[in-house]
């Protein structure tokens, strides 16, 4: 994964959807976005062969 940064891309959303973060609340939304990202790349770095078919269909408790 590259270099993300939680802080800027938290101010550009913030200005793209029109929203206004209270200030109490801005780094623990920062550090959300962040924790998500780090999430987000353990999938989308974990190495899959191109043999590989996506499921066809996605049942919960089954």
């Amino acid at each position: 994964m590259t270099d993300f940064d939680a802080k800027a891309h938290v101010a550009h959303m913030e200005a793209v959807m029109g929203l206004a973060l209270a200030p109490e609340w801005r780094a623990t939304v920062e550090a959300h976005v962040a924790t998500t990202a780090r999430m987000a790349a353990l999938v989308a770095d974990f190495p899959l062969p191109d043999e590989v078919e996506p499921a066809a269909v996605y049942e919960a408790g089954r």
